[in-house]
């Protein structure tokens, strides 16, 4: 017994604690930025560093990047609060990145603190809160790119400029206990994130926000989000895929146990015409709605644009979908809803054990085009 403590102490003993506050970070309205990079780079350069940001203390942050790699595994312990800049021209270099991620293994963010983007001057300047203004991007608040055994737990991010968090390119990742809120008039505001990635699992998540409470566009696979609270927001998404003719694939995805309230779509797919690609292997199952406008849809002629978007005969192919016990209350008439593609029709979709009324408690409509698909127990409508 005295052996085991004694080795237990021995490990704890080499954690390498890195406090922010000892680089020279004040908390008092102004620039942090500097001494969080001092920070950063001693914890990367150490053994088994843990690098902490205190608590009941605010940070302000420009665009940063942390880059690995790093000597060794690392943990970033946000128990206080870090905060945007909100200078529009701190991000003159890039305006579509505040804080960075970038090339980490064995990388954990965790803490109970809070991640603020600080986006309503960004929210403001949007294109589609003042239709005067030109369309541009924004940042968004959190990236992780070409991560690889990630894990980002127990966080409260909000307000970001643009997107929340996103997951570019990283491989085994584990996103857990995330609050992640936005006001639901707030532009494009994701919650999270997924392209490029894979085996990525997205557990025990409240999202709120103005845009996609999860979205999964190209190149992500066996991804899977379950016990997620969405709402308000745009429901959950694979898509858009297929924009500007791309070719675009996701496959290998559930979407497990979900409560959707109040958002404007339920569990959609999709794509533009003219792409290429697939989506396929995709369970949406054990979701409950209310009050959902567009419950299930599958949209192959999605065209988010002012103009009309022109008929063409290339689609992403979308097959092999299973919708199985999804209930609740629409807030369309129409609450499932497949508009595929007359060049690529959608097959292999199933209904299973389905159930979806009207508001009012009617029954609501379904309506297909170009789809074949199979039902199983009791489906309505």
């Amino acid at each position: 017994m005295m052996r085991r403590l004694a080795s237990t102490s021995t490990s704890t003993s080499t954690t390498k604690v890195v406090n922010v506050d000892d680089y020279g970070a004040k908390a008092d309205g102004g620039d942090d930025s500097e001494a969080f990079e001092k920070a950063w780079n001693v914890a990367c350069s150490s053994e088994r560093a843990v690098l902490e940001v205190p608590k009941n203390r605010t940070y302000h942050l420009k665009p940063m990047t942390f880059s690995g790699p790093c000597k060794s595994d690392l943990t970033f312990k946000v128990y206080g609060t870090i905060k945007a800049s909100v200078r529009l021209s701190d991000y003159d270099k890039d305006r579509r990145h505040w804080l960075v991620f970038d090339n980490l293994t064995d990388f954990r963010m965790e803490g109970g603190g809070f991640i603020n983007g600080n986006g309503r001057k960004w929210w403001a300047n949007s294109c589609k809160i003042n239709k005067t203004l030109p369309c541009k991007v924004a940042p968004t608040a959190m990236t992780f790119y070409e991560c690889k055994n990630l894990r980002v737990a127990d966080l409260i991010i909000q307000n970001a400029q643009q997107m929340h968090l996103s997951f570019q390119k990283c491989v085994n990742v584990k996103a857990l206990n995330l609050l992640v809120s936005a006001p639901a008039k707030s532009p494009n505001t994701d919650g999270i994130h997924v392209t490029g990635t894979q085996n990525i699992l997205i557990k025990n998540c409240v999202i709120r926000t103005g845009d996609d409470c999860i979205s999964i566009v190209s190149g992500s696979k066996n991804v899977q989000a379950t016990d997620i609270v969405c709402g308000p927001g745009h429901g959950i998404s694979i898509g858009s895929l297929g924009a500007d003719k791309s070719t675009d694939y996701v496959s290998n995805v559930l979407v497990n146990r979900a409560t959707l309230s109040g958002t404007t779509n339920g569990v959609r797919i999709k794509t533009w015409q003219g792409g290429s690609g697939y989506a396929k292997n995709i369970i949406f199952q054990n979701i409950s709605m209310r009050n959902v406008s567009n419950p299930i849809i599958i949209d192959q002629n999605y065209c988010d644009q002012d103009e009309a978007c022109p008929e063409q005969v290339s689609a992403v192919q979308v097959s092999n979908v299973v919708y199985k016990n999804i209930k609740g209350t629409s807030a369309s008439e129409v609450a499932i809803n497949f508009d595929c593609s007359k060049s690529y029709p959608c097959k292999g979709i199933l209904l299973q054990n389905v159930g979806l009324v009207s508001n009012s408690g009617e029954s609501a409509k379904a309506s297909s085009l170009n789809v074949r698909y199979t039902k199983m127990g009791d489906v309505y409508p």
